[in-house]
């Protein structure tokens, strides 16, 4: 299985750490210090998860002059912020390229989202029941954020990214699919309520942040290097790697444990806040004119609920 090509749509508006020191005392130094974070993006007025989607497909489609979108047979949206849980973003997408009967679906495995749609694409292409997939991850956290919350009210940020796999490359430079692994820990520590989203509550809260920290730096460290493991790989011929974009303490710890210089890691944590889902495929998608033949790339995640997963990408 191959990337094709990966692209990511990013709302207008900025909000700075000044926001919030403003809306509730917290110092931009202090959010900094805790999270990395200085501004993330906000949706407009009109903008959701669904509009997002469409908007990441766009850009996708923008820079593939040559694809004919009627060739996708097969589409996979993730999120945790739906805008309708029923018309979901994987049908909106599919509006929008006015493809008919093909699979749509729509999956929440909360940050952790993108590996397991891009495992429901192996899936299909090992059935041979599709051929070329696009992939949405797409976070709406402003919609359900409380801002006015001091434990996590500041972290959230909205964004979307589109990915198209293929079962064979369409060109030179796609980049080869060579291992995904994922699994999910919601028996470990706090898994059932250190990050919580209830709608008809209080939005998105974080009451266990401590236990967060803990779980994914030693879930993201372990599938890592399991995966390098199963590759036959060391760290040192690892080119980059992209971590779930939650907190940089978090990149900076997995990348510590690893043994990985810290120039590696991808990070847009400090100017995008946590997009969720969408944050690795974003910063895939801001690497992906960089990427060189023999490069090796590993995407890391982690979950609310507590799910993870690692993905290896190399460059022919």
């Amino acid at each position: 299985m191959y990337l094709h090509h990966v692209a990511a749509y990013l709302p207008a508006a900025v909000v700075t750490n000044e926001h919030f020191t403003q809306l509730n005392g917290l110092a931009s130094d202090w959010i900094i210090e805790r999270t990395g974070i200085r501004e993330r993006r906000k949706a407009g007025e009109g903008e959701n998860a669904n509009t997002m989607a469409v908007a990441a497909t766009q850009a996708l489609l923008a820079e593939l002059p040559d694809f004919d979108p009627a060739r996708i047979d097969l589409i996979v949206a993730g999120t945790y912020t739906p805008h309708d849980t029923i018309y979901t973003a994987a049908h909106a997408v599919q509006r929008y390229l006015n493809i008919n009967e093909i699979p749509t679906v729509s999956i929440s495995s909360a940050c952790s989202s993108l590996l397991n749609a891009v495992e429901i694409v192996e899936g299909y292409f090992a059935l041979k029941k599709a051929s070329h997939a696009l992939v949405i991850v797409t976070e709406h956290n402003t919609a359900y954020n409380n801002e006015t919350d001091t434990m996590a009210g500041h972290l959230w940020g909205d964004g979307a990214a589109a990915l198209l796999f293929t079962q064979e490359p369409l060109a030179p430079g796609d980049l080869r699919v060579r291992q995904v692994l994922t699994g999910g820990a919601a028996p470990m520590g706090k898994a059932d309520e250190a990050v919580t989203l209830k709608p008809v509550e209080k939005g998105i809260v974080m009451p266990y942040g401590r236990d967060v920290f803990q779980q994914a730096c030693t879930y993201m460290t372990r599938i890592t290097q399991d995966l390098l493991k199963a590759n036959n790989l060391t760290v040192n011929e690892l080119t980059y790697l992209i971590p779930h974009q939650a907190n940089l303490r978090i990149s900076a710890n997995v990348t510590k444990q690893l043994g990985l210089d810290p120039a590696r890691a991808v990070n847009n944590i400090d100017r995008l806040g946590n997009t969720g889902c969408a944050g690795a495929a974003i910063g895939l998608a801001e690497i992906w004119p960089d990427l060189k033949p023999g490069d090796q790339v590993i995407v890391t995640v982690f979950g609310g609920g507590y799910s993870y997963g690692a993905m290896l990408l190399e460059k022919p």
